[in-house]
């Protein structure tokens, strides 16, 4: 389970793109709090920045010609398995999003790729 860095979010193949989809829907859902090492600093956050991540990825599908569940787009929404939040305070849209992707971490996403086969041009 990875975040990859959100500068790569439109530059993503296919594959790893709609794999970010499923992998923040858990997240958000029943995953949220679940310890991963590569996805542990996103419990430093509000749970709202993960649905400002997620924004991002419902975009690039939409720009692409997918078609997301619409309630993806409600931060409060956990996914069918999982209670709603009642309420979810908003918090500051950042660039980025998480402080934590950081040039360092924008070089060990496109080495993860380049160890899969897929050279990004940055």
């Amino acid at each position: 389970m990875r975040l990859w860095h959100q500068e790569l979010i439109s530059k993503l193949p296919r594959q790893q793109l709609l794999g970010q989809h499923r992998e923040i829907a858990a997240l958000r859902g029943n995953g949220w709090g679940k310890k991963h090492a590569t996805v542990n600093y996103v419990f430093d956050h509000s749970p709202y920045k993960l649905f400002q991540f997620h924004y991002l990825v419902l975009k690039e599908m939409e720009k692409r010609g997918y078609h997301p569940d619409q309630r993806w787009y409600d931060p409060c929404y956990r996914g069918k398995y999982c209670p709603n939040y009642q309420r979810l305070d908003s918090v500051e849209l950042t660039n980025p999003i998480y402080p934590e992707h950081n040039q360092k971490y924008l070089t060990v996403c496109l080495l993860n790729l380049q160890n899969k086969g897929i050279i990004l041009d940055m």
